[in-house]
């Protein structure tokens, strides 16, 4: 199975910037796109951005401009720079691959348990 496990995550005030990491363990065979989803209390699963095995990115339009996702494919990671963070950023944010298993030639989706973001006003 592969596992992923968030850091980062923490309070600041509105207009600073954080770094969330990500890093995959397990017997993974490889990766294809990797990224980051957030959900706040009393709403909806918001997909953040994304970058492919290729390197394209994605983002949501919220966060264009101020977010940034990288990637390191030799340490398995994946990393969101958050810049200019707003209140409505605050939320919890999960971190997503979608991989192949060294005993399944499947792709599968596979999610952390997640890192709380919370933007002062």
């Amino acid at each position: 199975q592969v596992q992923l496990v968030e850091s980062g995550g923490g309070l600041v005030q509105a207009g600073g910037s954080l770094r969330l990491s990500c890093a995959a363990s397990g017997s993974i065979f490889s990766i294809n796109a990797m990224g980051w989803y957030r959900q706040a209390p009393g709403k909806q699963r918001e997909l953040v951005a994304s970058i492919t095995s290729g390197a394209s990115t994605n983002y949501a339009d919220s966060v264009q401009g101020r977010f940034t996702i990288s990637r390191d494919d030799a340490s398995k990671m994946v990393y969101l720079q958050m810049n200019s963070l707003k209140p409505e950023d605050t939320s919890v944010y999960y971190c997503y691959t979608n991989a192949r298993l060294r005993s399944r030639g499947a792709e599968y989706a596979y999610w952390g348990q997640g890192t709380q973001v919370t933007v002062s006003s």
